[in-house]
């Protein structure tokens, strides 16, 4: 499995989702970091963009940083209706004049016809989707399957709560530019997304399930394993489209935000949180130290 981003999964799971709540020690909770000067700190907390219901994942000190931030910084945009995407999707996502079946190998395509006809999408609505839109489809229908809910992920909380309380809201991307990291693939990029997709896409639920537990319990280096090690062996090229170079990009926006002041609370999948290309270790090259906070 890869991340994708908003990213989201480890294969194809990291884009639109990351975790759910396991059996994690009682007393653990989901990591938060602080980078700060002499005007100004800004935390960094790691998001589960789908999760279950009943999942909880807020604690005190979760609560008291982002209290005391003046305004809210998300991974992307969150638009108040998720039909909002779809103009979007339809218009990256589709290729209505060369069949996705001309694309792939007969091996390919005949696993990806299994999986989507085991979910209920006839085939000719997974025949005019780009790899990258099938690689996604197939890999978020078992989590929503499983009780996994984009309603419940954390951004959707945070933002519902940040407007709550009147907090600015603010976003590293767009909408568009999110969608475009996938429509910008390279041919051979999408294919080799959407196999890599196929090849967890039955173990789906239970990677997420294993995913959250280390989330919830701040297992930086569980996540790393699960979430980094093996995209940057295996497919390099996306680990370095949908990870690093966007780290450090964030990075470059974050240098310009502390050198204002107040208080921010960063929210961003919890993926960019993790490694050795961390949005962390971006930040440590310009200089920048980010702590836990305990």
């Amino acid at each position: 499995m890869m991340i994708l981003p908003n990213a989201i999964r480890r294969g194809a799971l990291a884009l639109i989702a990351l975790l759910a709540m396991g059996a994690a020690p009682a007393f653990a909770e989901p990591s938060l970091w602080a980078i700060k000067d002499k005007d100004s700190t800004i935390y960094l907390f790691g998001t589960v963009h789908v999760l279950k219901p009943q999942t909880q994942w807020r604690s005190a000190r979760i609560t008291k940083a982002f209290t005391q931030a003046d305004d809210v910084v998300m991974e992307i945009e969150q638009p108040d209706d998720p039909k909002a995407m779809q103009p979007l999707m339809l218009q990256y996502g589709l290729d209505r004049t060369t069949p996705l079946s001309s694309k792939l190998s007969p091996e390919t395509y005949r696993k990806l016809q299994a999986a989507a006809q085991g979910m209920g999408f006839p085939p000719q609505a997974i025949d005019v989707m780009r790899p990258w839109l099938a690689a996604l489809t197939v890999s978020l229908t078992p989590l929503l399957q499983a009780g996994y809910d984009p309603e419940s992920g954390v951004e959707k909380l945070l933002t519902a709560q940040a407007k709550a309380a009147g907090k600015p809201i603010s976003a590293f991307e767009t909408a568009e530019q999110q969608v475009r990291f996938f429509a910008d693939m390279t041919p051979d990029q999408e294919r080799e997304l959407l196999e890599s997709t196929l090849a967890d896409v039955d173990e789906g639920p239970a990677k997420v399930d294993a995913l959250v537990a280390a989330w919830a319990a701040g297992d930086q280096g569980e996540l790393e394993r699960q979430m980094v090690d093996e995209m940057s062996r295996d497919y390099p090229d996306l680990y370095r489209l949908l990870l690093v170079d966007r780290n450090r990009d964030w990075a470059g926006q974050l240098k310009t935000r502390l050198a204002g002041s107040g208080v921010s609370f960063v929210a961003v999948g919890a993926g960019h949180l993790t490694g050795p290309d961390s949005l962390q270790a971006q930040l440590a090259k310009l200089g920048i130290k980010a702590e836990v906070v305990e």
